[in-house]
This record gives C-alpha cells, structure tokens and sequence, in this order.
C-alpha cells in the first residue's frame, strides 16, 4: 500500500473513533497530512500506527497506550488540552487549533477520583 493509500485508510479507521470520544481531525490539514504519513510509516515499520509523537519503549504494554488514537488512554490530560499529544486530534468544538497549549505531562494534574 503506498503511503496516500495508507493516510487515507488511517483516517477512515480513526474518523469514527474519535467521533465517538468528541474529537475531530485537527483542521490544519497540512498537519494532519503530516502526521498520519508519519503514522503509516511506523505501521510499516511495527505493524502498528503508534502516535509519531510519543517514545515506545520496550514494554509492550505501555507501548499500547501510544497506539493512534491514544485518546482513551490518556483521555483526563486530552480533554484538558482539548487535543491529542501531537495535534492530530482536538476536541469537536476547537476553531483554532494554534491557540490551544500543551501541558506537559509533568505540569498536569489528575483530577482526585
């Protein structure tokens, strides 16, 4: 499959998926065309489209949690930054991805259950 094929195939995968979690593609499309290709690259490499900005390791367990989309997995910090880690996702009600901010995770602070 050469790599326009695998965006595409990426974004119908993803599309309902994130739907279902209030998230959307970024709207910056050439963004977005960047990141999936780095998507597909990996799932030529691994097997599986981890998320391009995230390190693996080598626990197969926590690599799980980078695995596009990595929403679920990291949802609380999401929903405060209304987007994903690297952008490829942002909340349904985002207009301007550019202004909204990353916190690291180091800076973030989960809600007490």
């Amino acid at each position: 499959m050469n790599v326009e094929a695998g965006k595409k195939a990426l974004r119908f995968q993803f599309a309902p998926i994130v739907d279902k979690l209030g998230y959307k593609f970024n709207p910056a499309e050439e963004d977005v065309e960047f990141l999936l290709e780095a998507e597909v690259t990996f799932q030529r490499q691994y097997g599986i489209p981890y998320c391009p900005c995230q390190a693996r390791t080598r626990d197969r367990a926590e690599n799980m949690k980078i695995v596009c989309p990595c929403i679920p997995f990291h949802r609380e910090h999401y929903d405060a930054m209304k987007r994903c880690w690297c952008g490829l996702f942002v909340h349904k009600d985002v207009t301007d991805p550019s202004a909204l901010k990353q916190i690291p995770p180091s800076k973030f602070v989960k809600r007490k259950e």
